[in-house]
């Protein structure tokens, strides 16, 4: 891949250079539980996250290093921020992020096709957005 592309492919998913570098330094300074689990869910996002665009993704992850931070300052255990189902809390995460995205858009588009395709009456996609 280009260094060009890659830069480029580097900017939509996570947004601005200079604010993932001061993203990441804050998540350097976190305690190391807290850390492994923002790295977690950072990992779990640049595969699964689908985030629309690198500005949404760069707030999310801020988001989430907000989170943490406070969390560990308040001694919060990381059970309590994320539930028994991690991965339903980044989803939920997610799908706040992503409300008019592509794949938001995508969800309606399938639940309206699939209303047609069954005869019946398409709605605007209720749970589409799960």
């Amino acid at each position: 891949m280009a260094e060009a592309q890659k830069s480029g492919l580097i900017s939509k998913v996570i947004g601005d250079k200079r604010r993932w570098r001061e993203h990441k330094a804050r998540v350097k300074q976190l305690p190391p539980n807290y850390r492994d689990a923002v790295n977690a869910i950072e990992r779990y996002l640049m595969y699964f996250g689908g985030v629309a665009d690198g500005g949404s993704a760069a707030s999310l992850f801020e988001d989430v290093a907000d989170l943490f931070e406070q969390a560990a300052a308040d001694g919060t255990p990381i059970r309590e921020i994320v539930g028994e189902d991690p991965v339903e809390f980044v989803e939920e995460l997610i799908r706040n992020y992503n409300r008019g995205g592509y794949i938001d858009k995508e969800r309606k588009r399938l639940v309206s096709s699939i209303a047609r395709a069954a005869g019946e009456a398409a709605t605007d996609g209720g749970s589409a957005g799960r």
